[in-house]
């Protein structure tokens, strides 16, 4: 009895420690120190993962007392994102396999068809297994970088959309109070035409063209509110703040090219972890070698114990073969999402180029035709020309401003898309 009670006792501590519940003589405040650093921190004592090393290292190019950064600041703090918890899961399953080369301890406590007690602790060591506890803990680090940089990805994702928000509500606020001050000309030019109507000079249908023009811009300015006003609720929903809307010009730079994709670190994270997974059913298809221990109330013994995980049969070597084809499939899916970040950076390099150059012409043209409109508006005042050959050349105007603010805001948007896919939207120790 006094052996079963002492088995029982050597289980539970095994539990607790296992559990990670705090128990006589362990550090105090060790696990509140631990739950308030960052997901990426990691160990002095363990090994140091570059690819956490590489997130933790990684700064934000947006300035911190901007607007911009306080919006991305405020969605950070805001988030509940389920990668979180999945990194720290992932972080726990490592810790619990870093410890898999100990000894594990199976104490069982049973009841004979006598009524008698009989007690028992086995210790099973592992002596040799082809390098299958290895590689579990390999593949347990590899599962903590892949979830270190889904949660990356995640956050600077979630930056963006913020950011996305705040700017949608910008160009929405722009575009309707540049259709505000434009319904209130075209309000004037309508006075003139009714005037014109009223005395007999001009046709009833020169009136309802300005009317119909006024309208198309009253629509427009209506549309840019309601975004504004969406992008704006929806970026409360997501933050639980409110935003000035005072408009400043982002300019962002960037990697000169796309090597610090985060879907390339997550590619490479993959592979190891798939290499690792690979090792681990080939250690499955070999022997091991395993030192054993009993102790009981009815004796004690030890030995030696070769096993197979997995039945030897006439498909082992091909089934060897498949695990070494995995590997090398591994490898080749990271350079497959190297070439794809190339590309979309490519792309989106392009794209930011189009869109500064439609932003210039944009201008360039919305200069012009003011200068048109000033002088077709003089010759109007002067009466060398009729309203109704000034009021196209307003429209005109109004559509290429409302180009050029469309153009303005989409170099915002690209500039955020990269630096989202770089992970540069977002501090590394602050995710």
């Amino acid at each position: 009895m006094d052996l079963a009670r002492r088995i029982s006792a050597v289980a539970l501590l095994c539990s607790l420690t296992a559990c990670g519940l705090p128990i006589a003589g362990s550090a105090p405040g060790a696990q509140d120190n631990a739950s308030t650093s960052s997901n990426f921190s990691q160990s002095e004592d363990a090994p140091q993962s570059e690819v956490i090393t590489a997130l933790m290292q990684r700064r934000s190019i947006l300035q911190p007392d901007s607007i911009y950064g306080q919006v991305a600041a405020a969605s950070l703090s805001a988030s509940a994102r389920a990668s979180e918890s999945e990194l720290i899961s992932a972080r726990l399953r490592a810790a619990a396999k870093s410890k898999n080369w100990l000894p594990s301890l199976s104490p069982t406590v049973s009841l004979n068809d006598l009524g008698e007690m009989v007690a028992s602790l086995l210790v099973d060591q592992i002596l040799f297994d082809n390098g299958r506890r290895k590689a579990e803990r390999a593949f347990a680090a590899a599962d903590v970088e892949v979830a270190a940089v889904t949660l990356s990805e995640d956050m600077n994702n979630r930056v963006e959309s913020a950011l996305g928000l705040y700017v949608a509500g910008l160009r929405g606020d722009e575009k309707a109070a540049y259709a505000h001050r434009a319904v209130r000309t075209m309000r004037d030019f309508e006075r003139v035409v009714v005037g014109r109507v009223n005395g007999g000079v001009s046709d009833r249908s020169d009136l309802n063209v300005v009317q119909s023009k006024i309208s198309g811009v009253e629509a427009s300015m209506a549309t840019a509110n309601d975004a504004a006003r969406t992008a704006r609720a929806e970026l409360e929903a997501m933050t639980g703040q409110q935003f000035s809307a005072a408009p400043q010009r982002l300019e962002l730079s960037l990697p000169p090219n796309g090597s610090n994709y985060l879907s390339v670190l997550k590619a490479q994270s993959e592979a190891t972890r798939s290499i690792e997974q690979a090792k681990m059913e080939r250690a499955g298809l070999l022997p091991q070698v395993g030192a054993t221990g009993q102790i009981g109330s009815e004796g004690s013994g030890a030995g030696l114990l070769v096993n197979l995980s997995e039945p030897l049969g006439l498909g082992t070597p091909a089934a060897l073969q498949a695990v070494e084809a995995s590997k090398e499939a591994a490898r080749r899916r990271v350079g497959e999402v190297q070439e794809e970040a190339r590309r979309e950076y490519s792309r989106e390099i392009q794209r930011l180029a189009s869109y500064r150059r439609q932003e210039r012409e944009a201008l360039a043209l919305s200069r012009a035709s003011r200068e048109t409109y000033r002088l077709f508006k003089a010759q109007f005042e002067a009466g060398q020309r009729p309203v109704m050959d000034v009021i196209p050349i307003y429209e005109e105007l109004v559509k290429r401003e409302q180009a050029y603010i469309d153009a303005k805001y989409e170099v915002v948007l690209i500039q955020l898309t990269l630096a989202a896919s770089l992970g540069l939207l977002a501090d590394g120790d602050k995710i």
